[in-house]
């Protein structure tokens, strides 16, 4: 599969209209970039705005949304004079209505709702509402044309070349969130596509990367939910312990960058000092460290080709003493396996994965099945679709939410019960 783009080099496409955005923001002057974040209550919503309200006068907040946090949510827009505040389910209206009344700031509420927020006119959308539920969204933000900080993995695990493509349509720009991709896009700089032959994710391990088998079985969601190094939602912390997380990161990779999935590997760092090493035809190796807080990576989005000051701990080398890699263990932690081979497989497989991996997610969450009945039920899903019409590959974001939709069903159907 040839992705659509690459992001190798800068950014994935700019508009005049991004160029004059992103000039707003060099060297503090000028007016200020207005900003919108999709998912404002999550951790990387939450740390966006940490960010904005360290730099008030170069951010102006223009529509923030939620899911069913009302009350943090009018908080927030508040505290940030946001223009637009829009809360996903509708039963939560009448609160943040009520909790905005004699503010000015207009408040809204459903599925379509929150896609007319990312169209709001902005020179940058934090695209950060986690799942599926983000694609849409994600995508209506693209259409202007302006600067994409993409945090939610879906539009590019499920819908990886037609929202590339739709990017790129729009003119707009996209900048990756995740700290392993932010850490490519850097690392890889200005280097010719042809000159990169490897590029290495890092992962954390999780909470049992030491753990035998036999522990697994018995790890509950509390255990799970405490991750060693990084402070995440609970869906994502979930996918860094089963290693999904890094398997979905592939993917993403292969869309972003000029490298075919046999060039793409993951490594595990216990450290999470180091988030990604490009490997060169030279025999270069280059990497991108700091400490593992997401308000790196997101100043980066908002700033980029300039940088932005943030509180982050700063790395002291000579107290780290020493930094480890290892190779991840595929017959404890099978989900970075089982992602691989969705990737190799191509077509619908990639979108097949991440909505059987949500609902497993969630049952293991509710306590409905054990932690290594994740993996299983993911690669059961995944061999069930190989079978029929659902791994026909995508050509359109409903034919995406279609088998998004389908692959949910075929998941909840081998739960227990």
């Amino acid at each position: 599969m040839a992705r659509v783009m690459s992001i190798s080099g800068g950014a994935a496409l700019r508009s005049e209209a991004v160029e004059e955005a992103a000039s707003r923001v060099r060297a503090g002057g000028g007016a200020p970039l207005r900003l919108s974040v999709l998912g404002a209550t999550g951790s990387i919503g939450t740390s966006t705005l940490d960010l904005v309200s360290r730099h008030p006068s170069r951010f102006e907040v223009v529509a923030l949304t939620a899911q069913c946090n009302a009350a943090r949510l009018a908080d927030l827009a508040i505290a940030h004079r946001a223009k637009v505040a829009v809360i996903g389910d509708e039963a939560h209206y009448a609160e943040l209505r009520d909790l905005l009344a004699g503010t000015g700031i207009r408040a809204a509420a459903g599925a379509t709702a929150i896609e007319d927020a990312a169209r709001e006119p902005a020179d940058c959308v934090m695209a950060a509402i986690v799942g599926a539920a983000g694609l849409k969204p994600t995508f209506a933000a693209a259409q202007q044309g302006a600067r994409v900080a993409l945090a939610n993995k879906e539009c590019l695990v499920s819908a990886g070349e037609i929202f590339l493509r739709h990017v790129r349509q729009n003119c707009a720009e996209l900048i990756p969130v995740d700290s392993e991709h932010s850490a490519a896009f850097q690392a890889i700089g200005r280097t010719a596509p042809g000159s990169i032959e490897k590029i290495i994710l890092t992962a954390s391990g999780g909470p049992f990367r030491t753990f035998e088998k036999k522990r697994l079985e018995r790890v509950t969601p509390e255990e799970a939910l405490q991750h060693p190094n990084w402070s995440m939602g609970a869906k994502v912390t979930i996918d860094s312990a089963t290693l999904m997380n890094k398997g979905l990161e592939l993917i993403e990779a292969f869309h972003l960058f000029p490298v075919e999935a046999h060039q793409l590997e993951a490594v595990v760092h216990p450290q999470s000092v180091v988030h990604c090493l490009v490997m060169l035809e030279d025999g270069s190796v280059m990497a991108q460290l700091s400490h593992p807080d997401m308000r790196t990576p997101i100043a980066l989005a908002l700033a980029w080709p300039e940088r932005l000051a943030t509180p982050v701990s700063r790395l002291d080398l000579v107290a780290l003493q020493n930094l480890s890699f290892e190779a991840p263990d595929h017959d404890r932690f099978p989900a970075l396996k089982i992602a691989t081979d969705a990737l190799a497989r191509g077509g619908a497989a990639p979108a097949v994965l991440n909505a059987a991996n949500e609902i497993a997610v969630r049952a293991f969450l509710d306590r409905r099945i054990g932690f290594l009945d994740i993996s299983r039920i993911v690669g059961e899903c995944l061999e069930k679709a190989e079978g029929s019409e659902l791994i026909n590959a995508p050509n359109t974001l409903d034919d995406v939410l279609a088998i998004d939709g389908d692959a949910r069903r075929m998941a909840g159907a081998l739960l227990p019960g």
